[in-house]
């Protein structure tokens, strides 16, 4: 039997669920259950938060997982990135408060940086030879800023609406998630 990983809510719940059913594999997972099998096919599907999929296969729990590449980069767990499947596009950015007079990456020298992404942001200072200091937190990282938690942020920006509803703008992109192998 294949066993599938995929995020139980989240960025990529919709998309995943949908390329399961436009393949053709039928799921009954009415009561939110963290594990269903397919009606039509050898499949057991997992429901897993994002950050736990690549531990689950490379465990080998599950043959597959489908989630976003920055959780990939951030584990960095010893698995191969697959396929792109064209959905979950975004960017991983470091973003201030509006106010902030900013002209490049020197203009955060020992300053705080909250993010869930310590590994890919710690890897992009030293490239950057910049010495700002990380502060990781889980979540709701856009009001670390304005409750005086840190001074600037790396976090995943879609739209940017979320930055600009929290008094912050957008300032350096780390990197731009692809959202197929061709793009």
């Amino acid at each position: 039997m294949l066993k599938i990983a995929i995020q139980k809510s989240g960025r990529l719940y919709e998309d995943s669920i949908k390329l399961l059913k436009e393949c053709g594999i039928q799921l009954n997972n009415g009561n939110k259950q963290l594990k269903t099998v397919a009606d039509n096919f050898p499949l057991e599907v997992y429901f897993l938060r994002d950050d736990d999929i690549p531990q689950y296969v490379f465990d080998a729990v599950a043959d597959v997982g489908i989630v976003g590449e920055n959780v990939l980069l951030e584990k960095n767990k010893d698995i191969d990135l697959v396929y792109r499947l064209g959905f979950g596009k975004c960017r991983l950015s470091i973003a201030v408060p509006k106010s902030m007079q900013y002209n490049s990456i020197k203009d955060l020298e020992g300053l705080k940086i909250a993010s869930t992404y310590s590994n890919i942001l710690q890897k992009y200072l030293d490239e950057k030879k910049s010495n700002a200091e990380i502060h990781e937190i889980s979540g709701s990282v856009e009001i670390a800023p304005g409750i005086g938690l840190a001074d600037a942020i790396c976090d995943l920006v879609s739209s940017g609406s979320t930055l600009f509803t929290n008094g912050l703008k957008e300032v350096e992109v780390i990197l731009r998630f692809r959202s197929s192998v061709d793009s």
